[in-house]
């Protein structure tokens, strides 16, 4: 096993795992970003996003695709966005080499806080997280707004000061 930092000729692999993972998370519909997006904002002057990638015999079987947030309370952070396995290597230790090297980012670049979502219905996850010394929030909530929802808010404007 092979953990190194991505690629721009890797995005077709990483691309392939997102998708994977949106059938997992029940939602396989819902990826709309492309080989081209991932090219453009991982590889430019400032990247949007980061990766690491997990190889066997030079196939990507998992992934990490992190990026960096400011908090008004800690500073700079590292959010993890997605930690991905191919069902076939699930169990093998590679998730917890991924989740390690990114645990390792943060370490070295001094973040104050390492930040991720997990569903709550994803119980192995969330108990691997809380064995590994991470705290589940559960007194947060995400919110989202996609490009139907900001259209909407924008074009509601006056009705929604009142």
């Amino acid at each position: 096993m092979n953990i190194r930092k991505g690629t721009k000729e890797d995005m077709s692999a990483v691309l392939s795992l997102i998708q994977e993972l949106a059938t997992f998370e029940k939602e396989p519909d819902a990826v709309v970003v492309t080989v081209a997006d991932l090219e453009r904002d991982g590889f430019r002057e400032t990247p949007l996003f980061h990766t690491f990638v997990a190889e066997i015999d030079g196939e990507i079987v998992g992934m990490a695709l992190y990026y960096y947030r400011y908090s008004t309370w800690k500073g700079r952070t590292l959010h993890l966005e997605d930690l991905i396995v191919k069902e076939k290597m699930r169990g093998s230790g590679l998730g917890f080499q991924l989740y390690w090297e990114i645990i390792a980012q943060g370490k070295r670049d001094g973040v104050r806080r390492i930040e991720w979502a997990v569903l709550d219905w994803n119980a192995p996850a969330i108990e691997f997280y809380k064995k590994s010394g991470a705290k589940v929030l559960d007194d947060w909530r995400v919110a989202q707004m996609d490009e139907i929802g900001i259209d909407t808010f924008l074009n509601q404007k006056s009705e929604i000061k009142k």
